[in-house]
């Protein structure tokens, strides 16, 4: 038997892990023949709750689960892990300004960089959904100097799959038919999903869509649709943000079909004008185990446009929390 990999979930309690646990579970990260030990991190309030889905992680009797382990400590849940998914975070309440937001997620993720740096694998692979993503992976990153800032990313892989998705609608083909959509930005309602470069079966996207649905229908589809989630289901999305996450971690680990690339939020190394350092969504390719931003892409006015706003908003939201690190 293969030595079990440690991979850490936090908010594990919450709606996302409970898709994303018996996934992991089950090998649909790693494989059919790797065992995993899961390190499960929620506040204290909430560990009652997730003693209850450890019993039905249990009761599922999975072959490659080798342990579950339950803190409330992040330097327990790290200890030497591989993998990290970055779940939990406060969620904003009515009422709340998004400054508010900033800062009080801003000391989640200042902890558990912290935490990630001391006790971490040298190589953990950390994957940050919890919201606002971008920023809390940059709180992150700058809190755990002793660890590469490239193994830090911020999820748009939901995004990019929904854009993905509403293209193949679009054009009634099957997703499998549609390559290079990508993702500028933050994961907020003002990213910037872009088909400038994607293909329909080999064509390009943009000579098969309308220009007026790209800008109108397709555009604030894909940065609202989190929202109409909410106001359908009564919830945020969960199945397909686990989903998403195991998409992500998956590219990550095993890299890119060649010729083809994925939407992630990454530390900018400057590309595109984007001020380096930014925790930024672009599209990259993934080779042994390290993303690379996708260079020299052509870009027209409308398209530099949106990912200014997206650099602006990300600046603005920076600010608000710098003075924590």
């Amino acid at each position: 038997m293969k030595t079990p990999i440690d991979i850490a979930v936090t908010g594990a309690a919450g709606q996302i892990s409970y898709s994303l646990l018996f996934r992991l579970a089950a090998g649909d990260l790693l494989g059919p023949d790797q065992p995993i030990v899961l390190r499960l991190l929620e506040i204290t309030p909430a560990l009652d709750v997730l003693k209850g889905v450890v019993m039905e992680l249990t009761d599922c009797a999975f072959p490659l689960l080798h342990k579950v382990l339950v803190t409330d400590d992040p330097k327990v849940a790290f200890d030497k892990v591989d993998y990290a998914f970055l779940l939990g975070a406060k969620p904003r309440k009515q009422g709340m300004l998004r400054s508010d937001l900033l800062s009080q997620n801003a000391e989640i993720f200042t902890a558990q960089g912290r935490a990630l740096n001391e006790v971490a694998s040298r190589h953990v692979k950390v994957l940050v959904t919890g919201n606002p993503a971008n920023t809390n992976a940059y709180l992150a990153v700058n809190s755990a100097p002793e660890l590469s800032p490239d193994c830090f990313a911020a999820m748009t892989m939901l995004d990019h799959n929904r854009a993905v998705s509403q293209l193949a609608l679009k054009c009634g083909v099957p997703t499998r038919d549609i390559k290079n959509v990508m993702v500028w930005g933050n994961h907020s309602c003002m990213q910037y999903p872009d088909l400038h470069h994607a293909r329909v079966m080999g064509q390009e996207a943009m000579s098969l869509v309308e220009e007026d649905w790209f800008k109108n229908e397709f555009v604030p589809t894909i940065q609202h649709r989190g929202t109409e989630v909410i106001k359908a289901r009564g919830q945020s999305s969960a199945g397909s943000a686990a989903n998403a996450a195991i998409k992500h971690m998956s590219a990550w680990i095993y890299g890119t079909d060649e010729g083809d690339w994925v939407s992630m939020a990454v530390p900018s190394d400057g590309s595109y004008g984007i001020e380096p350092g930014l925790v930024y969504s672009f599209p990259v390719t993934v080779s042994e185990g390290k993303y690379h931003i996708v260079k020299g892409l052509d870009l027209n006015e409308y398209s530099l446009e949106k990912l200014k706003q997206n650099q602006v908003e990300l600046i603005e939201e920076r600010h608000t929390v710098e003075h924590l690190l």
